[in-house]
This record gives structure tokens, C-alpha cells and sequence, in this order.
């Protein structure tokens, strides 16, 4: 439970924050805060999320207390990657005068990415240890400093840079506030055995990060497409869309994920490898089964949400991008978290990179067809061809061929049909005025969705919810 309470506080503070900043810092700065925000990201994945990565699959419990060098490997390895990029951010710094404001944004994106990769590391560290009430607690004091540092800088700065070093100094803290209860028992020097961790571990995790990397890089192209072809103004209408979206799906999926795959990672270390792919399997259907609905409610409130929460100055915007942007959202959130857990949990990885090479190119091509006759419209178009594109080659790779995982095919037919028969009801209430279409959209949607997961038992959901409540019940 206290896992599901950080999502939900999660998901609405990131959403008001997003939309606050975006608010006092106006289409222009919002534009420049996106794009180096998106670099701080990139930072992060490429330099951090093997650690991450390494932390949800190879550390638990049993790891805490049997093998103590893996957790003095990672902190170790976390410390001189974050004391080499602090020295790379001094670097850029440095060069403001000679190159001025991207000097200063990329600065900002390395400072920042420090504090989101302490953050993410933290944050897996209690999930591969199911401490959820710790978990929460990083979260809460995440988002409240968050809230406070990065809206009050903004507020008397007006600047993009700043917003985007408090945001980071915000996690850096809320991490360095919790280290203590999340730390391990001194152990003793085995470095042959840290060595031969290290090499498993970026064996592990170098694709899975590459392969991030060719899908942060994305949309960071494709937004600095959009700033050198119309401005910083569009470059901020198109960020907001994307941002709103992004974190909708992303913390729905890392919700999701923090539960399914440690309990995937469980099974395989008790039970063997074939019950950590049934689990998989499993958790696939679940993910589809809450992000397609999720991704059909968005679009059938996004009308009402831009006329009640988006900023005057992004109105008549931010639908447009959200339609153009949320299949290739919906296909990024899928291969996060229903595929991409699938070569997980086998350690083979490296399908990962294929399927970020060809969504980049399929990016690279449909950006050069569709900029000329639609503009950023068409570069928002271009990036949902290139995460869909990615998408289908990972599912064949993952479901068909030697070696296929099997799963069956009842579920997600079922997902597609209950989400079709949700769309077909709130078809009528799209256009209502916004404050009666925003409330109706998500009763009539959670109403009709839900009674057919609970009739046929999509996904298994209603007998997990059974199982749960008999658990809680006493004994006859």
C-alpha cells in the first residue's frame, strides 16, 4: 500500500509542478527548461541507470546480507561517475563567456542530472528490498522539496537554468535525507570479487541503457528541431504536451514496475528461471492492461484538461501535440515495462539496441518527410512513428521465434476490447463543457473499464484483488 500511496502522490505532484512552472516561466523559458531538462535526462541514463539497473536486478535482501561487495561496488562506482560529472558541469560553466546560454544550460542538465541519479538509486535500492514505507517517504520529502525549491526559484529568477539546478538539488537532498535508513553494514575489501560484479553488471545494463539513450535522445532532437524551426515558443508548447504525457505514463508504468518486476526478479531467485518468465508474462498483461485505458481516458479529457489546467499562453496547443504525441508515449511506457522486463529477466539485452537504432532512424526519416509540409506538427508525428516503430520490432522479438515467451493471447485481446468499448462511452461526453466532461469522462471510463476487468477477470486483476482481501480477511 505504501508503494500505491507514492504513486499517487507522485503522479499529482509531478503534474502540478509541471504545469506551475510551466505557468510562471511562459513558452519561451518553459521551451529552454524542457531542452535541458531533457539533457539532464539523457546525462542521467547514459552515465547512472546502469547503476539502477544493476541495484533492481542484482541486489535484495538475501544480496544485503550474503553478498555485501555488490552494494560497496555500486555506491563506490556512484561516486566517482557523479564526481567526474560535477567536474564536467565546473567545465561548461566556465565557458559561459565564450558560448553564453547553452553553456549554462548544459552546466545546469549535469548538476542536475547528479541529483536524479542519487535519487533513481536510492529509490531502487528500497524497491529491490520491498521497504515501501521507505520508499514513500523518499518520495514525499522528493516532491515537497521539489515543489517548494523549484517553483520558488522560478518564481524570482525566471530562469530556466536555475529551475532546472533546483530541481536537481531537490532529489539530491531528498536522497542524502534518507541514506542513512537505506544503508548496508560495513564490508570487508574484496575487490576481485567487485571487479568480476562490475563486468556482470555492465554486461547487464550498458544495452538496456543505450538503448534509453536513443529514446531520451529523441525527443531531445526533436525538440531542438522544433526550437531552431519556430522558437522556443513552440518548443514549449510541443515540451508541455510531451512532459504532461510522459510523466502520466512513466509514473504509472514505474508504479507498476516497482511491485511486478521484484517480484519477477523473487521468482526467478527462489523458484528458477522458467518461473521469473511466467511472471513476465504475467506482468505484461497487467501494464497493457492499465496504460492502454490510461492512454484512451487522456485523450478523451485532454480538451477538458487544456480549457481547466494548461496555462492560457499553451492553449490551442496542447491538444494538437497530445494527439500527435500519445501513441508514441503509450509505445514507450509499454516497451519500459511490459517488454523491456522480458530480456530483463533472461540478462540478454541487447535486442534492446536494435530496437532503439530503428526507432532513431524511423525518427530521422519521418522528421525529414513530414517537417516540410506540417512543421512541428510533423516532428511530433515523426517522434510517435519512431517509439511505435521500436515498439513492434521488440514485441516480435520478444513473442515470436526460438525461445518466445508464452504468453496468452486471451489477455490482451480482452484489454483492446474493453478499452474500444470504453472509448465508444465516452465518445458522447468529449464535448461537454470542460468542468462536467473532466469528472463525467473519468466516472463513465473507471465505471465501464472496471466492471468488464471484473467480469471476465482481465489480466487476472480481479482474482489478484480476491486473493488480496482473502488474505485480509480472519479466519472462519
Amino acid at each position: 500500500m505504501a508503494v500505491i500511496a507514492a504513486f499517487v502522490v507522485n503522479a499529482v505532484l509531478n503534474l502540478a509542478l509541471g504545469l506551475l512552472i510551466a505557468q510562471i516561466l511562459g513558452p519561451a523559458d518553459f521551451g529552454r527548461f524542457a531542452l535541458g531538462t531533457a539533457g539532464a535526462v539523457v546525462l542521467n541514463i547514459l552515465l547512472f541507470e546502469w547503476l539502477r539497473l544493476s541495484a533492481t536486478r542484482f541486489y535484495s535482501e538475501r544480496v544485503r546480507a550474503a553478498e555485501p561487495w555488490i552494494r560497496a561496488m555500486l555506491d563506490r562506482a556512484y561516486a566517482a561517475t557523479a564526481i567526474g560529472l560535477a567536474g564536467a558541469a565546473l567545465m561548461a560553466l566556465a565557458g559561459r563567456p565564450a558560448f553564453g546560454e547553452p553553456a549554462l544550460l548544459a552546466a545546469a542538465a549535469a548538476g542536475a542530472a547528479i541529483g536524479i541519479g542519487l535519487f533513481d538509486y536510492q529509490a531502487a535500492l528500497a524497491r529491490a528490498r520491498f521497504v515501501g514505507g521507505l520508499y514513500l517517504r523518499l518520495v514525499l520529502v522528493k516532491n515537497g522539496l521539489a515543489l517548494v525549491m523549484m517553483v520558488g526559484t522560478a518564481w524570482t529568477t525566471r530562469d530556466a537554468a536555475a529551475v532546472m539546478l533546483a530541481g536537481g538539488l531537490s532529489q539530491f537532498l531528498a536522497a542524502f535525507f534518507v541514506h542513512r535508513a537505506l544503508g548496508d553494514p560495513p564490508t570487508a575489501h574484496e575487490a576481485a570479487r567487485r571487479r568480476e560484479s562490475l563486468r556482470l553488471f555492465m554486461a547487464y545494463g550498458l544495452p538496456v541503457v543505450a538503448a534509453n539513450v536513443v529514446y531520451q535522445l529523441m525527443p531531445f532532437a526533436n525538440r531542438s528541431a522544433v526550437a531552431a524551426a519556430a522558437g522556443f515558443a513552440e518548443a514549449g508548447y510541443f515540451s508541455l504536451a510531451a512532459d504532461i504525457g510522459g510523466r502520466i505514463f512513466s509514473t504509472l508504468g514505474a508504479a507498476l514496475d516497482l511491485l511486478l518486476f521484484q517480484i519477477a526478479v523473487l521468482a526467478a531467485e527462489t523458484r528458477g528461471h522458467e518461473a521469473g518468465e511466467e511472471q513476465v508474462a504475467r506482468n505484461g498483461a497487467v501494464v497493457l492492461a492499465l496504460i492502454l485505458p490510461s492512454a484512451a481516458g487522456f485523450w478523451a479529457v485532454a480538451p477538458a484538461l487544456e480549457a481547466i489546467a494548461v496555462p492560457e499562453a499553451y492553449r490551442g496547443h496542447f491538444v494538437g501535440y497530445t494527439l500527435l504525441l500519445l501513441p508514441g508515449l503509450v509505445a514507450l511506457a509499454l516497451m519500459n515495462f511490459a517488454l523491456n522486463p522480458i530480456f530483463q529477466i533472461r540478462r540478454r539485452t541487447l535486442p534492446l539496441v536494435a530496437a532503439g537504432g530503428l526507432g532513431a532512424l524511423v525518427n530521422l526519416v519521418a522528421a525529414l518527410a513530414l517537417a516540410g509540409p506540417f512543421g512541428p506538427a510533423g516532428i511530433a508525428a515523426a517522434q510517435s512513428l519512431g517509439f511505435v516503430a521500436a515498439l513492434l520490432f521488440l514485441g516480435l522479438r520478444a513473442l515470436t521465434g526460438p525461445g518466445r515467451l508464452r504468453m496468452p493471447w486471451r489477455d490482451p485481446l480482452a484489454v483492446v476490447l474493453a478499452t474500444a468499448a470504453m472509448t465508444a462511452a465516452l465518445l458522447p461526453l468529449r464535448g461537454l463543457a470542460p468542468w462536467l466532461a473532466l469528472p463525467a469522462c473519468l466516472g463513465v471510463g473507471g465505471l465501464v473499464y472496471g466492471a468488464l476487468v471484473w467480469r471476465f477477470d482481465i489480466a487476472g486483476l480481479r482474482s489478484a484483488v480476491l486473493a488480496r482481501v482473502g488474505r485480509g480477511m480472519p479466519a472462519a
